[in-house]
C-alpha cells in the first residue's frame, strides 16, 4: 500500500511544488517506483511542471466533486501518474461543506493506494480544507522552506494546525523533515535560519534534511519543458541536491508502514 507524502507550508515561493515534482520524479526515475502526484494547488503548477496539459484531462476537482472517479482522472506522463488541478479547486472553501469535508481526499484515494508506492500531494501556499484535506489522507509531511525569516515563521504556525489534524482526523500524522530550498551556504542569514530550522525542526519532533537545495537556473526552467529537473539539468547543483534529498525521503521512508486506514 502507498505511503502518502503530503508537502505544506503556508507561506508561498518556497519551492514547494518544485520540491513535489522533484521528488515524485526522483522517486519514480531513480528508484523504479510506482508514483501518483496530486496536485491540491488551484494553480495546478504541477501537472504543468511535469509535461501535462492541464486544460484537456479531469482534475482532483472533479474527483473531490463526485463528477468522475479517481481511476478515471488519473493522467500518465514520462514520469509517473497524476491528478492535475485547476482554478475551480478555489472555491473549496465554500463549497465544500459536508460534515466530512477534511476526509473527502482519503476517501477518495482509497480505492488506488494499492497501485502505488508513493503517492505525492502538493498542497496549496494557505491552511484551508484543501490543506487539511492532504493532511487527514497523509502518512508524512514533508514543509519546504526558503532560508527566510518569513518563510520560517510559516513553519512555525504549523504546528498548531498539525496537532490539530492528530486529534481529530490523523492522529498517525509524522513530520519526515524541513527541506531548505534555494539554500546559499556562504550568507550569514542562510546558515542563521538553518540554525534556527533546526531548533524548530527539534521542537516539532523532526529534523531538517541533510542535503539542502542550491538556487539554480535550471529550476526555474525546467518546468517550461515539462520536464523534470533531472533530465533538463542533470549536472546542475539542484538536480545533485534534489537526488540526495530524494536519497533521503526514501530511507527515511523504507520500511515503514503506512497510517492509512479505511474510512466507512
Amino acid at each position: 500500500m502507498a505511503i502518502v507524502i503530503t508537502l505544506t507550508n503556508q507561506k508561498g515561493g518556497v519551492g514547494k511544488t518544485t520540491t513535489s515534482s522533484a521528488l515524485a520524479a526522483g522517486l519514480a526515475s531513480f528508484y523504479d517506483k510506482k508514483v501518483l502526484a496530486i496536485d491540491l494547488d488551484p494553480q495546478g503548477s504541477l501537472g504543468f511542471s511535469l509535461g501535462l496539459n492541464i486544460e484537456d484531462c479531469s482534475s482532483i476537482y472533479d474527483v473531490l466533486t463526485g463528477k468522475t472517479s479517481i481511476r478515471e482522472a488519473i493522467q500518465t506522463t514520462d514520469y509517473c501518474d497524476i491528478i492535475t488541478s485547476n482554478i475551480l479547486l478555489s472555491g473549496a472553501e465554500l463549497e465544500f461543506t459536508s460534515a466530512d469535508r477534511e476526509l473527502l481526499l482519503k476517501k477518495a484515494l482509497a480505492p488506488v493506494l494499492q497501485d502505488y508506492d508513493y503517492v505525492i500531494i502538493d498542497t496549496p501556499p494557505a491552511l484551508n480544507i484543501l490543506t487539511l484535506n492532504a493532511y487527514a489522507a497523509a502518512d508524512h509531511l514533508i514543509i519546504p522552506m526558503a532560508p527566510e525569516v518569513l518563510s520560517l515563521l510559516g513553519v512555525t504556525q504549523l504546528r498548531e494546525t498539525i496537532n490539530s489534524v492528530r486529534q481529530t482526523v490523523n492522529k498517525g500524522l509524522d513530520i519526515l523533515g524541513i527541506v531548505l530550498t534555494r539554500f546559499n551556504g556562504r550568507t550569514l542569514l542562510a546558515r542563521e535560519v538553518k540554525e534556527m530550522a533546526e531548533s524548530v525542526a527539534g521542537q516539532m519532533g523532526t529534523k531538517v534534511f541533510d542535503r539542502q537545495i542550491r538556487a539554480s537556473v535550471a529550476v526555474a526552467e525546467a518546468p517550461a519543458h515539462g520536464s523534470s529537473v533531472y533530465d533538463h539539468s542533470p549536472k546542475c547543483n539542484s538536480s545533485q541536491d534534489y537526488k540526495a534529498f530524494v536519497d533521503e525521503v526514501l530511507a527515511r521512508t523504507s520500511g515503514m508502514k503506512n497510517n492509512f486506514q479505511e474510512v466507512r
